[in-house]
């Protein structure tokens, strides 16, 4: 019995191994097709146009603040150098119990003022509204909250106080770049089907050099170990997996760091779910559960231009935190939306994106330390067959290798951020140790997430060490700045 157990699961794990990187190898195709046909669509032609109409559609950016005094100001300074002709900045005073809003206040001349805030989506309650007496901060907008415990809540209230029908939404500690809405605003403009949100390439802000107004002057790849592994992560991610996905119109989330959405439909949706570890997939879900609910066409975009500079997680504590939150959002998302697995009434959403994702996304763990497990039983009892197995993992590893490369070769082309071609041969290197000196942990850190879930252990938006972005200018060598990472 035991050894036609073990037969069966060797054939299920060669099989399942098989079918991921099928699905891997063809998302990568796909999306090499759509990068193509998106460089031969928009130009910097199309990119000056759009930054000297007067007729774009205006966009609102949102970003959540809680306890920042470290580096608000900043960030709100590289937010408002955005090159769009209309746009807003909205940042969420969501409770701070540091100085965040006294900066903020002292900075940029804020005082209350009258304001018509409708509470189209329920939050915590609402404080007061505060505006420059400066007329250069005029696209400034301060809401201040109750602390709502998550950034979800603190995202609504910004929805409920932005005036334009399209929001960006980010951290405040994230880094956009200064066409970051020019690039992410043509999708829309560009689609006879309505848009109803855009997702762009992000990548870690680690080692990056930024100027004292909060942009970005020299890309680098992060020097620390983990981030530098994270940077190949996010790469899969946005130019293999996402736009992929975006070519079929079947992309299963967009970012909560970076990400456009129509307005009216996500007020229609119920905006982001408060309680959710997984809010950017969440809403997305019931945005797009919105429209086929009521025969609406729509369409979910990504473009492969990087927009978004995020710091990645410096060491395995940090990460361990990020994963673990992750982990149990995906497990809490699956679990509330499970009407949607294999439901043809939600489309290619229901038939295949998310069964994919259930299958080779979320069970990929289970199966990985079972997997494990199995193969030190079949080591200890002598019944390995080392040449299978060599073959077998030489496999998987070949093509893991091979996807990464082809990722990074993706960006390379796309646009070349880097300085230095070795900085390229460095994420090379780096990616031909990730599955021994990375993955294993990601593993790990999934599982402890959804073992969380199970035991309803609960996750809130808090403080995390971090360091700082402009490490150069700012830090010394060693300086660790007590800050939130974003999760």
């Amino acid at each position: 019995m035991i050894e036609d157990i073990i037969y069966f699961f060797q054939y299920y794990v060669f099989f399942y191994a098989t079918l991921i990187i099928v699905g891997t190898v063809t998302l990568t195709v796909m999306s090499y097709i759509g990068i193509r046909r998106y460089k031969w669509r928009f130009t910097k032609k199309e990119d000056k146009i759009l930054k000297e109409s007067p007729f774009v559609p205006g966009v609102s950016v949102i970003a959540p603040a809680y306890n920042e005094e470290k580096t608000i100001i900043a960030n709100v300074r590289s937010m408002l150098t955005l090159d769009y002709p209309l746009f807003e900045v909205v940042i969420v005073n969501d409770g701070s119990t540091d100085k965040t809003l006294d900066l903020l206040i002292d900075e940029y001349q804020l005082v209350e003022t009258s304001f018509a805030y409708i509470e189209k989506i329920k939050t915590r309650p609402f404080r007061r509204v505060l505006k420059s007496t400066d007329p250069r901060y005029q696209k400034l907008t301060i809401v201040d909250k109750e602390n709502g415990g998550t950034k979800a809540d603190a995202t609504n209230a910004g929805i409920n106080a932005s005036v334009f029908p399209y929001f960006l939404c980010t951290d405040v500690d994230c880094i956009l770049s200064r066409d970051a809405l020019t690039k992410m605003i043509q999708p829309v403009l560009n689609s006879s089907t309505q848009v109803i949100a855009v997702g762009a390439t992000m990548r870690m802000a680690n080692s990056c050099e930024i100027n004292e107004n909060g942009v970005i002057t020299r890309v680098r790849p992060p020097l620390r170990i983990v981030p530098c592994f994270q940077e190949i992560e996010y790469l899969r991610s946005y130019l293999v997996s996402k736009m992929g996905w975006s070519f079929i119109n079947a992309v299963p989330n967009v970012s909560g760091g970076l990400g456009l959405f129509d307005k009216s439909v996500a007020v229609e949706a119920g905006g982001y779910d408060p309680v959710s570890h997984a809010e950017d997939m969440d809403m997305l879900l019931r945005m797009m559960a919105y429209m086929r609910d009521y025969k609406k066409k729509y369409k979910v975009a990504y473009i492969p231009v990087t927009t978004c500079w995020t710091e990645g997680p410096p060491n395995l504590s940090v990460l361990n935190k990020q994963r673990t939150r992750w982990g149990q959002g995906l497990m809490q998302m699956f679990v509330v939306h499970r009407k949607f697995l294999f439901n043809p009434k939600y489309g290619r959403t229901g038939l295949i994106t998310l069964p994919y994702v259930f299958l080779f996304e979320f069970l990929a763990p289970v199966i990985e330390v079972t997997g494990f497990i199995v193969f030190i039983f079949l080591l200890l009892t002598g019944r390995i067959n080392f040449e299978t197995a060599y073959v077998i993992f030489g496999y998987i590893y070949l093509i893991g290798v091979t996807i990464s490369s082809i990722a990074i070769a993706i960006d390379l082309s796309v646009d070349k951020l880097y300085n230095k071609f070795r900085e390229y041969i460095k994420l090379v290197l780096f990616s031909l140790v990730e599955v021994v000196l990375y993955h294993p942990f990601i593993v790990f850190f999934s599982l402890k997430g959804y073992v969380n879930f199970l035991l309803s252990r609960r996750l809130e938006w808090g403080a995390m060490k971090r360091q700082g972005f402009d490490q150069s200018r700012n830090n010394p060598p060693g300086n660790v700045v007590p800050e939130k990472v974003a999760l």
